[in-house]
């Protein structure tokens, strides 16, 4: 009688689902609102570049675990809170032909580059986990 020992924590794992859009606009606006919040605390609203840099890098990084359908509901969570509470007046949505436009499609970009990266990143790591780890099956 032969023992043959396999690894079973070393099997294929699943690649990770993307996050319900649901989800992933709930956390754009929590993550949106505190973020507009700490820079209203420490007075860096004053530059709204700085603003929307914070926002890009937060529809960013939801966007890798969301997926692509989710990316124009973040941008316009973050751009609306970004809107509301960044700039003059505070309280109220406008629009600024000059200025909304290039905040929303640098939110959209911004998103749609962190769903690609997630998506690549998963994909990358499922052809890892597809290799068998031993010739005996």
């Amino acid at each position: 009688m032969v023992v043959e020992w396999r690894y079973i924590a070393k099997g294929v794992r699943v690649v990770p689902e993307p996050v319900a859009t649901p989800f992933i606009w709930t956390g754009a606006y929590a993550g949106a609102f505190a973020l507009v919040t700490v820079l209203d605390l420490l007075g860096a609203l004053d530059r709204t570049g700085l603003a929307l840099a914070a926002l890009s890098v937060l529809a960013a990084l939801l966007g890798v675990r969301g997926r692509f359908v989710a990316a124009p509901g973040t941008a316009l969570v973050c751009w609306m809170l970004l809107n509301v509470f960044a700039t003059h007046p505070i309280g109220e949505i406008s629009w600024a032909g000059h200025r909304d436009p290039e905040w929303i499609t640098c939110l959209l970009v911004a998103a749609l580059v962190g769903t690609a990266a997630g998506r690549v990143l998963h994909a990358r790591a499922a052809y890892r986990r597809v290799s068998p780890y031993d010739s005996t099956s």
